[in-house]
């Protein structure tokens, strides 16, 4: 009978144990829930190249523009909500591959007198934040690197959507900036016998993004 009673003593001592150190169900599926919305990766987007252009356009002797465009970069986004309101962004661009349709030109922004391509051969953007305004609008804010000078710069971005399309899920942005060349130290400054900049300090820069998600 002692061993009956010392058994079942044993065994209920055994169950208290076990329940004070099992999380219930509602306990335990908060932790994985909490864990799901933490230590999940954030998606990652790269940029389709064949459907991204980097373009620029600035004021030429004073009465008309000039655009051209850099035929060669790379670029990234990692975002883990729906609206990308928490995205990061990455994107480089190889300054040598600029292009304006004139080799003479070209190779002339290449030099010193602008993006001295030889010592600077990339131009390069991190985001700091990606702020919706409404409706398909956001602000994108980070620093521009241009030479050897960064700078805060904004974009104006609309968010064209998201595809699933051509083998993968695709999202599209057009960005748009202006900024001053002289405070990268673009400096050339010849001016017209007006007085007038022969190449305009203001340049206006428009990104048509595609990323593709991996």
């Amino acid at each position: 009978m002692k061993r009956i009673v010392s058994l079942s003593t044993a065994i209920a001592v055994a169950a208290i144990v076990m329940m004070a150190f099992t999380p219930s169900k509602n306990k335990l599926d908060n932790t994985v829930n909490s864990q799901s919305h933490s230590s999940l990766p954030a998606a990652k987007w790269v940029v389709d190249k064949v459907h991204t252009n980097v373009i620029f356009s600035v004021s030429h002797l004073v009465v008309s523009d000039v655009e051209g465009k850099f035929k060669s970069f790379d670029g990234s986004l990692e975002s883990d909500k729906p609206d990308f309101s928490d995205a990061k962004i990455f994107f480089t661009v190889d300054v040598s591959s600029v292009n304006t349709d004139n080799d003479m030109r070209d190779n002339h922004l290449k030099s010193d007198d602008f993006f001295n391509a030889a010592k600077f051969p990339q131009i390069k953007f991190e985001s700091t934040s990606f702020q919706p305004t409404g409706g398909n609008k956001y602000k994108l804010t980070g620093n521009l690197t241009i030479r050897d000078v960064t700078k805060p710069v904004v974009f104006d971005v609309t968010f064209g959507g998201v595809a699933n399309a051509m083998g993968g899920t695709h999202a599209g942005f057009k960005a748009k900036a202006t900024i001053n060349r002289f405070d990268y130290n673009l400096k050339w400054s010849a001016t017209t016998e007006a007085g007038g900049l022969v190449v305009g300090k203001d340049v206006d820069i428009t990104i048509n993004a595609d990323f593709k998600k991996l």
